[in-house]
Order: C-alpha cells, then structure tokens, then sequence
C-alpha cells in the first residue's frame, strides 16, 4: 500500500478533530438536562477516542517516509531533548516537593499534541502546508456545520446552566463540556478559516458561533481574526487607523463581551473577575522564595487535568490556573514561561508565512485567560497551525512537495 501524506493527513486532522463530537457524550446529555456534572465524579465515555487518533496519526506520520526522515532531523531532535531535560528536572523538583507523581505527570498534557506541531512543521518544510491547510479547512466545513445546527437549538431551547443567550436559551456547547471550550474550539477554527482563500463565510460562520457561546475569550480572540481580515485587505498606507486605536479596540470588546447580553451572565465583570482574586491569592500564598519564581513551585497543580480526575481542591496547593502563563510560572518557572515566550518571538522572526502575525497573536491572546493546551480540540488545531507557520521559515528548497493535483474549493 502506498501513503501520500498529501491525500491522507487533511483526511486525518478532521479525523482527529470529529472525536470530540462524541468524546464528551455523557456531560452534553446532562448539560441538555440541565444537570451539571462535578468534577472528579465525571463520566469519561469517549474520551479516549482522542488518544486513539492522536496515536493513529503518530503511526501514520513514522511509516510515511518524509514526514518520519524530516521529524528525526538532527534540528528537530535537538530541541526536542533541550526540552525534555527541562521537564525531566521539574518532574524531579515537584517529586522533591512530596507531589504524588500523578501530579507533574499531569503537568505534561500541554505535550500531549506536540507531534501534530512536528507534523505540520514537517509538511511545511515539505512545501505542502498550505495544500494540507486548503483541504483541512473544506473538511472542516461539515464540522462547522454540525455544531452551528446544535449551538443554534441550545441556544434556543436549552436549560440556562451556564448562563442565558441572546436567542433566550442556554448559552450554547455544542458537542463540549461547556459553552466556553465550544466557543475557543469555533474562534480557532475561524482563525484556520482565515488562513485559507475563499473562506471568509466560514470565518463568519464560526465567529457568530464563537459570540453565540457567550466566551469573553472566544470573543476576543475571533474578533482578532476580523482585525487581521480587514487589516490585510486594507491599503498599507491607510493601515495606521487601524493601529492607533488598537488598544482602545481591545478594552472596547473586553467590556462588550463581558457584558451581560453577550456573555449571559450577571458575574461578568472584568473589574470583579474572581481569576485576579485567584492569582492575587496564589502568588501571596503559594510563592515564597526565588526558588518557586525560577522552578515554580508544583508542576501540575494548576493543570485542569487534575480538577477532572479528583475534583477541586483534592491536593495541598491545588488551583485552577484559568491561565496558560500561570500554569507556565507556576509548573515550570520564570525560566519556562519565559522560553515559552521566547519561542512564540522565534516564530515571528523565523517564520516567511504571510500569515504568522494572526497565528502567533492569537496564540499569545488565547492563553490570558483560558489554558487552550489543555483542552481539544483547541490545543490539537493550535499545535498543528504553529508547526506548519514555523516551518515556512526552514522551507527546503532542494525538495519540495509537488501537490498532486490543486484543490477546488467546492460551493458548500
């Protein structure tokens, strides 16, 4: 049998990214009756769907001969174990910390989906990214569908369990746990959507349903998608009005999204968040030395992960982050989330893609208030998008990959 990564890896992306129409079956069923599941007494159902997928791709990629030759690179591999080093050592400081080692190896699930970031950086050296994106995102079009049908009748008809929508229902979740991973799920696929030529309908499409969800993330971050739309279509020389306002644009739709009629709730406002109290309380409480600054101070005991398998609270100095930084700080230290950072800048410098500034905005701005490398489908469409941008600026120019045939987008 012969595999072409050009015809099969879009096939499997979607593939992957479909398991969470019934990876969370259970806790949708209950949220249609308006029951609310508690976490560590959680149903798993589906769930390992996702794993299965995430390792049937990782098989795929190793006995396809490009993308295996091009992940074991010598650059590849010595990053990855620059890595691994690092979080050998924090797993040693929080077992040295007296953390029960199922702590810190939750610590590990933002690594989860780190080889679809290696499979898109691969295909993109390859030269076959933007073929591979083009027909992910026609595939995508279905899902989109799916859950626009669902989102809309929630939103209609649904118990008020996480807050009341415009239309006068619940404020939607799709095929997710809640509205808010529903809402980050559609404001990334709008950000993939606004990659690809000719989708602007379906960028459109996945913002309302972003909106609809009544996330201040989502909101925000798929308004950041229309920033950039309209920002590249926009003469260069008339670009500035755009810019100087942008700051007062970026308070504008943080009060907007928190408002009542937006968000559906009446405990929205920015200026009485309970996440400042929360790291406001951490930081006094948790953070005693140098030490916990450049190490952290328990990799793991921020990580949602944890909250779902034994509920709140079940470890000494257990918190739920509600931020991918202060996961960083607090599970690997000032020194990771500053390589984090560092790492997110290496993209913008290193990466030609026309479109890096919108995929690394948005990855910087979807991890204030939300850690999306915790949750899927999210962390999956993020992972793959970043390694495909970054590997633009490594593009072999010796071997490129010559598309079998060009993609039609069809009128769907």
């Amino acid at each position: 049998m012969r595999i072409r990564f050009e015809k099969d890896l879009p096939f499997l992306l979607f593939a992957l990214v479909c398991a969470s129409t019934v990876a969370a079956l259970p806790q949708v069923e209950s949220a249609w009756s308006g029951v609310k599941e508690v976490y560590g007494e959680q149903d798993f159902g589906l769930r390992i769907l996702r794993e299965l997928m995430l390792l049937l791709l990782v098989a795929y990629a190793f006995f396809e001969p490009r993308l295996r030759n091009g992940a074991l690179s010598s650059t590849v591999l010595a990053f990855l174990a620059v890595v691994a080093s690092y979080v050998l050592f924090e797993i040693g400081y929080a077992l040295y910390l007296d953390l029960p080692l199922v702590v810190p190896m939750a610590g590990l699930r933002i690594f989860e989906y780190l080889p679809l970031a290696l499979i898109g950086f691969v295909t993109s050296r390859l030269g076959a990214g933007d073929y591979i994106i083009n027909r992910f995102a026609h595939y995508l079009r279905y899902y989109i569908a799916l859950q626009a049908v669902l989102a809309i009748a929630q939103a209609l008809w649904a118990p008020p369990l996480f807050g009341v929508s415009f239309f006068g229902g619940g404020r939607p979740f799709g095929t997710f746990v809640s509205p808010n991973l529903f809402g980050a799920t559609m404001a990334t696929c709008a950000l993939l959507f606004a990659l690809v030529p000719g989708m602007r309908k379906w960028v459109a499409v996945s913002v309302f349903l972003a909106l609809l969800s009544g996330s201040r993330t989502a909101f925000i971050s798929s308004l950041l998608v229309v920033y950039f739309q309209i920002y590249a279509v926009v003469r260069p020389r008339d670009r500035w009005a755009l810019v100087m306002p942008a700051p007062i644009l970026a308070v504008g739709a943080l009060l907007l999204a928190s408002s009542p009629l937006l968000s559906g709730r009446d405990d929205a406002d920015p200026t009485q968040d309970g996440r400042i109290d929360l790291w406001q309380r951490v930081f006094s409480e948790q953070m005693h030395g140098p030490a916990d600054l450049l190490f952290g101070w328990g990799l793991g005991l921020s990580s949602n992960t944890i909250n779902v398998l034994y509920g709140a609270e079940y470890f000494k100095g257990q918190f739920d982050s509600d931020s991918l930084y202060l996961f960083l700080l607090n599970g690997y230290g000032l020194i990771g989330l500053l390589a984090y950072l560092l790492f997110l800048w290496t993209t913008t410098r290193t990466s030609v893609h026309p479109n890096k500034g919108l995929v690394v905005m948005f990855i910087l701005v979807a991890g204030l208030t939300f850690n999306m490398w915790e949750y899927f489908p999210q962390n999956a469409i993020l992972m793959y998008l970043w390694g495909m941008v970054l590997g633009t600026g490594y593009q072999s120019a010796s071997a490129p990959v010559q598309a079998e045939t060009m993609f039609r987008p069809s009128r769907f």
